[in-house]
This record gives C-alpha cells, structure tokens and sequence, in this order.
C-alpha cells in the first residue's frame, strides 16, 4: 500500500490555517469577557449613583425638614411679622457632613465626602403675578402697570410688560360677555379677551413658575432681569416690605427708587414691625391707593437645598406655605434644580 505524504506546503497551509482559527476564537473569548466584564462594572456604577441619589434625596428631605421646624418655630415666637434679621434668613453655607454620615465616627477617612448647604428665602419679597391674573376691573390696570413699572426698574422695557401682562390674561377664562380691562398705561392696546361665544378649552397654559415665562415669548434677556423680582404663588399675595427688593418696592408703590432706598436702609437698622413704621419713611399718600398690596408679615417661602455628594451634585427647591394661627407649615411643591446657575440664583437672598 502506497503512503501519501503531505507536501511541505500543505502541512504549512494546515498549520496556518489552525493559527488563524486559534487566532479567531481567543478574539472572540476576549471581546466576550470585555463585554461581561464592561457590563458589571456598567452595573455597579448604575447601583452606586442610584445609591447617591437615595442618600443624597434622605439628607435633602431631612434639611427640608430642619427648615420647616425653624418656620414653625419663627412662627410660634415671633410678632406678626417677618424681616431678614430672623433665624430663618440667615443661608447655611456648605458645611461638611461625611463625619455624620460615617458608620463610625472616629474612622472618617473612607467616609464620602458630602457637603450640604441651603437658604430660605421670603416669597413673599418678589411681585406675584398672581395678583395680576386674578384682579378684575380697575385693579387689573393698577396691576398691569405694577408690572410695567418693575420691568422700568430693572432695565427692561416697558413693552415688555405690557406683553407678559397681554399674554399672562389670555390663560384666564373670559365670563360670558365679560371684556379684557384696560392696561394702567394710556395707549396700551388691551389684552385681548377671547370672545363670550367662542370655547375656552383651547386657552394658553399658565406657565407653573416664573422660569417657564419664555413660553410666553419674554426674550431670556429680560427674563433674566425680572426672574429675581417675580414669582407666581397659588393665590394672591401682598409683598413684605421687610424683604422686597427696593425695585419691587418701588413699582408696587408707584415710587422713585430713591424713596424705596430710603425704606430699605430704614429696616436695615430697625425691621419694620407694622405698617405705620413703613409710612413714616415713605412719601406721604404713597400706602393710600395700595395699602392692601404690601405688608410686613409674609405666608410664602422657599426653600432651597444643595447637596455636593462628590461627585454628584443634587439640588432642590421647595415651595412653603406657613399658617401663623393654626402654627401649621406645609410643604406646597418641590421640584428638583438642574442646572449650576439655577442653583446659584436659588440660594441668592
């Protein structure tokens, strides 16, 4: 019987061509362990900043709940009015809390480090809008023009408010034969009223915050301007002349800005207690048209917490209503802050 042997290239092509299959399915064992090996690390960082997020959401809920007890406490001790020089006004700057969150206290060094801070601030110190969908009649012009005058005070064209003002009373339901009032300023157009025939299902959604008035068409130039001197709380609202800016204080009452300083450097020294202390340092007549539209005491405030949980940042603010007679304070709404700079403008006072 013959024996065939393989020639010299044959063996060599064999011997290639299992080189080439080892080659193969190492790479194919390495790309499955690279795979299974991403997806488990993929996994633990997913359960770690799920994990961040409980902790950090806990720590935000429990300083939400300091800052309730230090209102109700306010309210419970203080005279029927509300100033910057109170307990609650004062921010916490950040402050280190890995020590408290550490199992055990004396070993911190593998501790997380985690740095909490916050403010309260008065809702109450800035315009409500509400004030203004909510006025009929010639309180609606005295309102339209408030709005007007705030966008005059800081820097912002009067058009502008007139507009916001237009596009604020579209949300509004028009009652059968009702018509659209007149803004405060003469050759103003009037906003303009849906008609008694036509339905009110397809009006403008009022915007839930004042961040949101650029669905209104406000350019995010004068929004940035007005965001600090605007809110829009569930009912209407007088503003404290203990906390309102000297801008908002002006165009509520219709005065100079000079005259607004001289209440604000007033109450720096000596917080206004009731409203008479506020008309010795105003011009005379300037609480007669608007003695309902500001106040010394305030209902409303907001809340803000910070937690830098490195390296995650988490953010909160949340709206407070306080009852002084029932000595009773609610959380209204929270809403978790996204961006860094929303977050320095929160903690502003």
């Amino acid at each position: 019987m013959t024996t065939r042997h393989a020639s010299p290239q044959g063996r060599a092509a064999q011997r290639g061509a299992a080189l080439l299959t080892a080659m193969v399915i190492v790479t194919l064992i390495a790309t499955l362990a690279a795979s299974m090996v991403w997806q488990q690390w993929r996994a633990i960082q997913v359960e770690a900043a799920e994990r961040s997020q409980t902790q950090a959401q806990w720590i935000l809920n429990g300083a939400l709940d300091w800052a309730l007890l230090i209102l109700r406490e306010d309210g419970r001790t203080s005279a029927d009015s509300d100033h910057l020089g109170e307990p609650w006004a004062v921010p916490l700057a950040e402050a280190r809390l890995s020590t408290f969150l550490a199992a055990d206290r004396n070993q911190t060094d593998d501790a997380p480090d985690a740095f909490l801070s916050g403010a309260i601030r008065d809702a109450q110190s800035r315009y409500n809008l509400r004030n203004l969908v909510s006025a009929q009649g010639p309180a609606r012009a005295v309102e339209i023009k408030t709005l007007e005058n705030l966008c005059e005070m800081v820097g912002v064209s009067r058009s502008v408010g007139s507009s916001l003002a237009a596009q604020l009373l579209l949300t509004q339901p028009v009652a059968p034969g009702g018509t659209a009032a007149a803004p405060g300023t003469p050759g103003t157009p009037a906003p303009t009223a849906a008609p008694a025939t036509t339905s009110q299902d397809n009006l403008p959604l009022l915007p839930p915050g004042v961040e949101q008035l650029g669905w209104l068409g406000i350019d995010a130039a004068s929004l940035a301007k007005l965001l600090p001197h605007l809110i829009l709380l569930p009912r209407v609202t007088p503003i404290n002349l203990n906390t309102a800016s000297k801008e908002v204080i002006a165009a509520v009452l219709d005065i100079t800005l000079a005259d607004a300083d001289r209440l604000v450097q007033l109450r720096l020294r000596t917080p206004l207690k009731t409203m008479n202390d506020a008309a010795a340092a105003l011009p005379a007549q300037a609480l007669t048209a608007r003695s309902k539209a500001v106040g010394v005491a305030s209902g409303y405030f907001e809340v803000t917490g910070v937690l830098r949980l490195d390296p995650l940042v988490v953010a909160q603010r949340s709206l407070v209503e306080r009852d002084r007679q029932n000595r009773s304070v609610r959380v209204l709404s929270t809403e978790r802050i996204r961006r860094p700079d929303d977050i320095a403008t929160s903690l502003q006072q």
